[in-house]
């Protein structure tokens, strides 16, 4: 594709918000996460304007590229013209969250395979690997209200959601919300790494269950884990693998 490039139109730090998001869905496509052209990942611009970068809609997720990117207001109607369409049905549950978090810079929703497959158990997430004593430590769950388009289901949607990290769609998929694309990247890193475990596990015998009080504290954990860099201790080689197959992204 021949896609004008963006980046002495907008500002630098759009420019590197652009960046980042196009390598977060170009990953989402490396690790098996992505749905063909469907789901999305959001993420707000700073500034009062409310505003915010999406996919361009029909573009497969290792297609899409800083430039390609669409900027969006609140209502999903673009703020700069692009050739490609956006899908406003799509931003529904984005759009909620985004104006019910100002915290949160980065919305990331998947419908994968095991994702939807623990979905859908009564059960949820259960406590039976590491990855998911981190998941439980900031786990909330939506029931399933049909296909995500109507605009009375939002309230619903950012109350069940609170100030939790991880998000269940029953019966739907898996979301992550960051302050940084980076941070709701790794967070679905390993939602989805829990949801798998889960499901192979459960192909075996029975499972051990880890005691309760290992999840407490988990943030202080993560912390240590991550030697205070947050997200920020894989995303740059994350970055650098991208580079090495692909560098697309950047154009």
């Amino acid at each position: 594709m021949n896609i004008a490039s963006m980046k002495q139109v907008v500002s630098a730090e759009e420019w590197e918000l652009r960046l980042q998001l196009a390598a977060c869905y170009r990953l989402v496509a490396l690790y098996g996460w992505s749905d063909l052209v469907f789901t999305h990942i959001s993420a707000r611009i700073p500034g009062p304007e409310h505003h915010f970068l999406i996919n361009p809609y029909g573009l497969m997720f290792d297609e899409i590229t800083a430039s390609s990117l669409v900027k969006v207001d609140q209502r999903c109607n673009k703020v700069i013209d692009s050739p490609f369409p956006v899908n406003p049905a799509g931003f529904t549950i984005h759009s909620c969250i985004h104006d019910a978090r100002p915290d949160v810079g980065c919305v990331l929703h998947t419908h994968s395979r095991a994702g939807v497959a623990v979905s859908a158990q009564k059960c949820g997430v259960l406590p039976i690997s590491q990855q998911s004593t981190f998941v439980l430590a900031s786990l909330a769950y939506h029931d399933y209200e049909g296909v995500a388009l109507r605009d009375d289901e939002k309230p619903r949607l950012a109350a069940d959601l609170g100030n939790k990290t991880f998000f269940m769609l029953r019966n739907h998929g898996l979301l992550t919300v960051g302050k940084s694309i980076p941070e709701a990247f790794l967070s679905m890193y390993t939602f989805e790494n829990a949801c798998r475990i889960q499901i192979d596990a459960q192909c075996g015998g029975e499972l051990v269950k880890i005691d309760p009080a290992v999840l407490q504290g988990l943030s202080e954990v993560m912390k240590t884990v991550t030697a205070g860099q947050g997200a920020g201790i894989a995303w740059p080689a994350l970055l650098r693998k991208l580079d090495r197959t692909d560098p697309s992204y950047r154009d």
